[in-house]
């Protein structure tokens, strides 16, 4: 069966939320379709011992602060889940869950969108997918060859799954380093914290909200014409949320240099020496999930959709939200996205006028 609805939104997380807020202030009829079979977007799927970067004042999607959690200042993701539930409640947010979208397909002067629970056809469509579901596995050597456990980010949970094992993670980003420290601080895992360049850690009075503010001046000044302050990458790569802290300080997160291939039994490293391991965590980032979107062929460099603000360039009825800075500043981030999904109504709302 195929529906009509003025605008879809595809993606129940915090970026479908956010524009679905301002869809419903303007009151614009719209659908929401989210993979997930329940609120709370990739959230839902964090590892236990993951906090926010901010405290929740400054962790809110447009119109509702999130409520802070009792004994903590930086909540964790099950608190994000209960907010994301009660902002889609509060707003009457009109999110089908379950609902996988296959494909995007023009239909003259509509926009086709093909979800496994139905077909529906839109004037306007704003992808709000994310990353999550798109980890990336770098093709390094052995790879294949390693008889271990391999697995990403997106599959870790709790240093109990690894008690007594030998853990190497791999990457020197945010997730890296939480998930390092979270292992060592267990005290029953022998890991080793595998990285392409030295951590740069930033100062412990750093977190999301000084964060926000520096990435917002960046993209000021590049606005304006000046030249580029460099922005959070210019502080350093890593919040030194308590945890990492931590292991830090405790001398637990002396990252080696990556190593250079796999073995059967373990790793091998740039000096020919071997170390084994029974498994392998690669927190080595994402990729934009943007599959449904290959029928409208609008694929650019880095396998990235070129955009004007959000706005598809090869397709002007197609706004794509929440996928990082190449799609609105801080826009995949929970105070961040607000702003880029209202310029994005704004601009879909001048479609259907």
């Amino acid at each position: 069966m195929t529906r009509t609805s003025p605008v879809v939104v595809i993606g129940g997380g915090q970026a479908g939320l956010a524009a679905g807020y301002h869809l419903r202030r303007l009151g614009i009829d719209f659908t929401i379709l989210g993979a997930d079979p329940a609120p709370g977007g990739s959230w839902q799927h964090m590892w236990d011992s993951l906090h926010l970067f901010s405290p929740a004042d400054h962790s809110s999607l447009p119109g509702r602060l999130m409520p802070t959690q009792p004994g903590t200042t930086y909540p964790d993701a099950g608190h994000v889940v209960e907010y994301l539930a009660d902002y889609e409640k509060r707003y009457d947010l009109p999110v089908q869950h379950g609902a996988r979208v296959d494909a995007v397909r023009r239909d003259g002067d509509r926009l086709l969108v093909e979800a496994d629970s139905g077909t529906w056809r839109a004037r306007a469509v704003i992808s709000a997918t994310g990353t999550w579901s798109r980890p990336f596995l770098p093709a390094i050597p052995g790879r294949f060859v390693f008889t271990g456990r391999q697995l990403h980010t997106v599959h870790y949970r709790r240093p109990a799954d690894f008690a007594g094992q030998r853990v190497i993670v791999a990457g020197g980003g945010n997730s890296g380093a939480q998930i390092a420290a979270d292992l060592a601080l267990d005290g029953h895992i022998d890991v080793t914290w595998a990285t392409q360049r030295p951590p740069r850690f930033l100062a412990d009075d750093i977190d999301g909200r000084a964060l926000f503010d520096v990435a917002t001046a960046r993209r000021r000044a590049l606005d304006a014409g000046r030249s580029d302050t460099g922005g959070v990458a210019s502080l350093g790569d890593i919040v030194a949320v308590p945890p990492v802290r931590a292991a830090r300080d405790a001398g637990l997160l002396a990252a080696k240099p990556m190593f250079t291939r796999l073995t059967a039994e373990g790793v091998q490293w740039a000096d020919g020496s071997q170390s084994g391991a029974d498994a392998v965590i690669w927190c080595t980032g994402f990729r934009p999930a943007l599959s449904h979107l290959a029928p409208l062929d609008l694929r650019g460099p880095r396998g990235r959709i070129p955009t004007d603000g959000t706005r598809a360039l090869g397709e002007p009825r197609l706004h794509l939200l929440g996928y990082g800075d190449w799609t609105g500043p801080a826009s995949a981030t929970l105070i961040g996205v607000g702003r880029t999904a209202r310029d994005a109504v704004r601009e879909v709302t001048g479609l259907l006028t």
